[in-house]
């Protein structure tokens, strides 16, 4: 046992490491107060190390300050919004206009992140029987950014109500470039215990028993011991 475990983190190590991804929220509230150039990069840089099919790297980065540029991906997201509040009704439509879906001027920094397709040519390893795995690997590189950034007090949110063709050309994004993920990045005034969308009454994290199968689909797993959901709290030792 001691040989399985020598690959282990350090307690303090693997508790940042789970602190980081039950702690990470999906920001939508930013201070004016600047991100520093140092951290930027730092956070850029963890976004660079994800893995990628066939080591193909096919992201880039895209680091808007421009308060015009905003403005005018902002003005997508309006028009972009109104059409996603017509196809609720009653309710759920009052509530789904309260709800607070982007803040891209407030927030000091916007980031585009885009999959070049074409990166290391038409054969990569890997991408042959599933091609897409290249955009799977851009989010990769969106989860390493978002969690680097919740461990440097960095809120990030991103919003995906938006026309990607439309923004791509404010952008100035290629053609065969894809838009990914825009997100706003900034410092908050805290990190919300739980989700922003359950605590107001949208949605709620379902457990993970409901969405665990073994061997095959519909087949439930055996019992286990303790939290029968397997779930980490944030605080609990690790």
């Amino acid at each position: 046992m001691a040989e399985l475990r020598s690959n282990t983190f350090p307690p303090p190590w693997r508790r940042g490491v789970y602190e980081a991804i039950y702690r990470r929220r999906d920001m939508r509230k930013f201070l004016p107060a600047p991100i520093p150039d140092k951290l930027l990069r730092r956070v850029l840089h963890a976004a660079h190390q994800a893995g990628s099919v066939g080591l193909m790297q096919p992201w880039n980065f895209l680091v808007i300050r421009d308060p015009e540029v905003k403005r005018r991906v902002k003005a997508q997201f309006l028009l972009a919004n109104e059409a996603a509040a017509a196809v609720y009704e009653g309710e759920r439509r009052l509530l789904y206009q309260r709800l607070t879906l982007e803040a891209i001027e407030e927030a000091p920094i916007n980031l585009a992140v885009t999959c070049d397709r074409s990166r290391r040519g038409p054969h990569v390893l890997g991408r042959h029987t599933i091609p897409d795995t290249d955009l799977y690997s851009t989010v990769c590189a969106v989860q390493n950014l978002w969690l680097a950034a919740r461990a440097e007090g960095v809120g990030v949110g991103w919003v995906s109500i938006l026309d990607p063709a439309a923004v791509s050309r404010i952008l100035e994004i290629p053609d065969d470039v894809v838009l990914v993920a825009y997100l706003c990045m900034g410092y908050v005034t805290r990190f919300p215990d739980a989700p922003t969308l359950e605590t107001a009454g949208w949605e709620s994290r379902v457990p993970l028993e409901s969405v665990l199968y073994y061997d095959r689909w519909g087949r439930r797993p055996p019992e286990t011991a303790g939290d029968v959901n397997g779930n980490h709290r944030p605080g609990e030792t690790i």
